[in-house]
């Protein structure tokens, strides 16, 4: 039997799906405590931006975009974005050691609790052991109950850092690779 979900690195020439994703997950009713843009501000990006976020998220050797697949539909989607030490992550706070954050994470409503974004996570951390890093490490937002108890699911577990961004309070957490 064929999985009926396909989990997978986005490609190239898929930026107009990585665009209407992206334009999905930020018109999520909690979008306002878990990403960092709004709506209005990614339908203002042009082609190129769409286009030049692809090739990155496909090619890249710093970052990488996966996503998932139901019946031809973009359900599901994580990026993960190496740091090395000394640099500053995206939220402008120095890497004090090598990580793997997690960014961007997504799951159509539909499709939560399914299984699907351990899947996506397993498919950042393989591409992040591949890259030498031992964790994946991701932000959330203290009052995003619902993303927090998904990625304590997927073993994510608080570090201890709080600190406050863009959309307010958030913790750090993170999860060890194999």
């Amino acid at each position: 039997m064929t999985d009926p979900v396909e989990v997978r690195r986005v490609r190239l020439h898929e930026w107009r799906e990585v665009r209407d994703l992206r334009l999905e997950a930020v018109s999520d009713p909690a979008a306002s405590i878990a990403f960092l843009t709004t709506r209005e501000e990614e339908l203002a990006r042009d082609e190129a931006f769409w286009r030049q976020r692809a090739a990155g998220a496909a090619l890249g050797d710093t970052s990488a975009q996966f996503v998932a697949i139901a019946d031809g539909d973009w359900v599901g989607t994580a990026t993960v974005l190496l740091r090395e030490r000394g640099t500053r992550d995206h939220l402008g706070r120095e890497v004090e050691a090598p990580r793997a954050d997690i960014v961007g994470v997504f799951l159509a409503a539909a499709h939560r609790g399914t299984g699907i974004l351990p899947r996506l996570f397993e498919s950042a951390a393989a591409w992040a052991a591949d890259h030498g890093v031992d964790a994946l490490t991701l932000d959330v937002h203290v009052d995003n109950a619902r993303a927090q108890a998904a990625y304590r699911t997927a073993g994510f577990v608080p570090t201890g850092v709080t600190f406050t961004s863009a959309i307010g309070p958030e913790l750090e957490m993170r999860r060890a690779l194999p």
